[in-house]
């Protein structure tokens, strides 16, 4: 189900978080309703990007990035357009096929891989989804695989990036 309501963009002013769009309780009511706080949104009918349901001490909140605030050019006190639905997908994200390929091949890495948190896995799989062009996706998939099977399924962020520029100087 399609929740739509109108939203003022705010700033927490903090190291952490920045810009978000505040959600009104009956829809997080709705939305969170089988425990899920992930979901799809929609800005301004023009921008739909994979979020979570986050709570600060006084409401709910989307967050809102840099790149999409610039591209649809939203300042502090803006009114956004906003439309979310539940999110039930794995991953939040499509599966990138190189990602999906080595998983399906690679018993031990499938191992490593699931074992992770579930966001750790949406990071891994957006991080190679992010790029399109397809052998950037493969070596991305294959850092990551490389990454894992040598820690035991470890994930270093800062490791995995060294390996991620290994794999792409090849």
């Amino acid at each position: 189900m399609k929740h739509a309501f109108q939203s003022k963009l705010k700033n927490f002013h903090s190291d952490l978080w920045q810009y978000h769009l505040p959600v009104p309780e009956e829809v997080v009511r709705e939305l969170t309703r089988e425990g899920n706080k992930r979901i799809i949104c929609t800005l301004n009918d023009s921008h739909t990007f994979s979020a979570a349901l986050m709570k600060c001490q006084d409401y709910w909140f989307v967050l809102v990035n840099k790149k999409i605030k610039t591209t649809l050019r939203l300042n502090p006190e803006s009114l956004v357009q906003v439309s979310l639905t539940s999110d039930f997908s794995e991953f939040g994200h499509s599966l990138p096929e190189p990602l999906q390929l080595l998983l399906e091949q690679d018993e031990l890495f499938s191992k490593h891989f699931y074992a992770l948190t579930k966001g750790k896995q949406r990071s891994l799989v957006y991080l190679t989804g992010k790029v399109k062009n397809p052998q950037s996706q493969l070596n991305k998939a294959l850092a990551i695989m490389t990454h894992l099977k040598e820690t035991g399924g470890e994930l270093n962020f800062k490791q995995l990036n060294e390996k991620i520029i290994y794999f792409n100087n090849l």
